[in-house]
């Protein structure tokens, strides 16, 4: 379904991307792993548009992306969670939602049924301004937003950073739901190991910007742990 091919990028004259290799199949929950700075957060923002690369491919569902304009791939039907959530603070709830729905191939202006099914908490809290929710409310809501645009592929930059241990456990439930249940391919950066093992099927580690292992996440041993992810 997404599939790269000797991605180059650059920040300046850094080279950040050096010849990256990944493969994600349809149906796959793929997390890309890697020690701080390696290059996992610039490869999904070169995937989404939002930094330009110096040569390389991106193919997703048989489209190529390289040249494509950021604005257009959402409409492919690439969901998109950033590290950070970078919800709309001064925007309410609802309002969050419906710009997720500018994006629906199918046009369709009507939240999916399915968001408040999955996170209860964001209908209860519909006019509230999304800067006044909790950081586990707030993880919640992007990701709401980003199913708004009804993906084929979930891609999400560190989704339990800083949120609460109970709403980890909710998100990893709900990752694992949208997987196997909906068959909404998921392509993950995560730092927590034990959160890794439990919802992906498959890992990419990045060393440096390049990618050094790939495999079944049963195969993700405590050699390559050592070697490529323990600080």
């Amino acid at each position: 379904m997404l599939k790269i091919s000797g991605l180059n990028q650059y920040y300046g004259e850094s080279h950040t991307l050096w010849d990256t290799e990944l493969n994600v199949e349809q149906g796959s929950c793929t997390c890309l792993m890697g020690r701080n700075g390696m290059g996992k957060t610039t490869l999904l923002k070169a995937i989404m548009g939002l930094l330009p690369i110096r040569n390389g491919s991106i193919v997703f569902d048989g489209t190529e992306l390289a040249n494509l304009p950021a604005d257009r791939r959402a409409g492919l039907g690439i969901g998109y969670v950033p590290q950070g959530r970078e919800i709309f603070s001064l925007l309410s709830v609802e309002e969050n939602l419906r710009i997720g729905l500018t994006a629906r191939r199918d046009k369709k202006r009507d939240i999916p049924e399915n968001i408040f099914e999955l996170f209860p908490v964001l209908k209860k809290m519909l006019k509230r301004r999304g800067g006044d929710l909790s950081g586990g409310q707030q993880q919640q809501l992007a990701i709401g937003r980003a199913l708004a645009i009804d993906p084929k592929i979930l891609i999400l930059d560190e989704p339990t950073e800083g949120i609460q241990p109970n709403i980890v456990k909710e998100i990893g439930d709900i990752i694992i739901r949208l997987n196997q249940e909906s068959n909404i391919t998921v392509l993950l950066v995560e730092q927590k190991l034990p959160f890794a093992r439990r919802v992906a099927k498959q890992f990419c580690i990045l060393e440096r910007g390049k990618s050094v292992s790939t495999g079944n996440i049963r195969e993700l041993s405590s050699e390559l742990v050592k070697k490529y992810l323990t600080v």
